[in-house]
């Protein structure tokens, strides 16, 4: 480990944990839920328990890392990265797995704004290709998550995915506590009146900035459908009879692609700007999400599926840059807990939202109804004016 860089081994911590944390959701929350006799709208209550806590407590995190620095922050969520899997083993109602899904948002919520942070602190420089190559190397996890997932239920039942989740988990924390040794911060911040005003600082100038809040909006609106589309194609898919490891390969396609082009879209974002990305990649996902309730042919919804995939990398390959780019020196933390925060809102919203479309007209409805959100999205952030230039880091 000491002979990696620092971005390539966080990236392979991040790698094991999503592969943890993805495996425990994806397809298996659904379809556990499911088993558990839950209808569609309190699939969607329980898919959202995850993301409460990074509503709650992606801005402090972000605060805490300008503050305390990243180590004590990332051991943290690397705990719970560890521990959650094994209370998946202790369900018996859906009351029961929303708890334990609350419990294990706060590994994701914690570790991706430190994360985040810490990287784009780190490479001022080329912070969407940064950003873009971690996401890829952790996606590499996340994409495993639905295949191994699929293929433990079908061999093992439940127990045997959450017991793979939890192995995951513990190595993702050795890794941890490894590279935050050997990767220290060039300087470590520390608390103090100064520091406790820098803080409040960066956040009022975060908050009043109109780019950083006009692109965590479209992150977060982002975010909403892909939740929604990750949690409820499973549910399309097993409605009509498809095995659980054929819904692991159809959202596993969807990450591969993430992981595939996240890295060089980033970099396309470094040096042209993010604007262009952005719309790019809303109007791709809105045409993939719509053509989703059209057909039931395997072929067309993993084609369909990569597409979306792809508008999704295109976005959040230069939503987070953007951000960054807006910050002050310092309030790294600050600015990604802020954009995590409003992403958790709409990654919150999705599932519940469409839950209740699915309920209400099924599923067609639904799935048009998150196309449309896209839309209103392109649209909105074609008009707000966005970044029309390249990207320009700070110093």
């Amino acid at each position: 480990m000491r002979r990696l860089s620092f971005l390539t081994a966080i990236a392979l911590t991040g790698a094991f944990a999503l592969l943890s944390s993805t495996m425990a959701k994806t397809p298996a929350l659904p379809l556990f839920a499911r088993a558990l006799g839950a209808p569609p709208s309190l699939i969607g209550w329980t898919v959202m328990a995850s993301t409460v806590p990074g509503i709650l407590i992606s801005l402090p995190a972000g605060l805490l890392r300008d503050r305390l620095g990243a180590r004590p922050l990332l051991i943290a969520a690397l705990f719970v990265f560890a521990t959650a899997p094994f209370l998946y083993l202790l369900v018996h109602t859906i009351g029961e797995l929303a708890i334990v899904r609350f419990y294990h948002g706060f590994a994701t919520a914690i570790f991706g704004t430190v994360v985040g942070a810490e990287i784009v602190a780190r490479y001022p420089q080329s912070r969407g290709h940064a950003l873009g190559v971690y996401s890829a190397v952790s996606t590499v996890g996340r994409s495993l998550a639905p295949f191994l997932g699929g293929v433990l239920i079908s061999a093992a039942g439940f127990p045997g995915v959450y017991i793979g989740c939890a192995a995951a988990g513990v190595l993702a924390l050795a890794l941890g506590l490894r590279v935050t040794t050997d990767h220290p911060p060039d300087s470590a911040p520390g608390p103090g009146p100064d520091r406790t005003a820098s803080s409040a600082a960066h956040t009022a100038a975060v908050l009043a900035d109109r780019v950083v809040l006009t692109t965590s909006l479209i992150e977060a609106l982002q975010y909403l459908v892909f939740g929604s589309v990750e949690a409820f194609l499973a549910v399309y898919a097993a409605h009509r009879g498809w095995p659980a490891w054929t819904i692991g390969v159809l959202l596993g396609t969807q990450l591969g692609i993430v992981v595939l082009f996240k890295p060089r879209l980033g970099a396309l974002s470094d040096r042209f700007g993010r604007r262009t990305l952005i719309l790019t990649g809303l109007t791709v996902g809105m045409l993939a999400v719509a053509a989703l309730p059209f057909t039931a042919r395997f072929s067309a919804l993993l084609v369909i599926n990569a597409a979306f995939g792809a508008g999704f990398a295109a976005t959040t390959a230069a939503t987070g840059a953007l951000v960054a780019d807006r910050a002050r020196s310092g309030g790294f933390g600050a600015s990604m807990g802020v954009l995590r925060s409003i992403m958790d809102i709409g990654q919150a919203t999705g599932p519940v939202l469409t839950g209740v479309l699915i309920g209400a007209g099924g599923y067609r409805l639904a799935f048009l109804t998150l196309a449309a959100l896209l839309a209103l999205g392109a649209v909105a952030f074609a008009l707000s004016g966005g970044d029309r230039s390249a990207a320009r880091p700070a110093s």
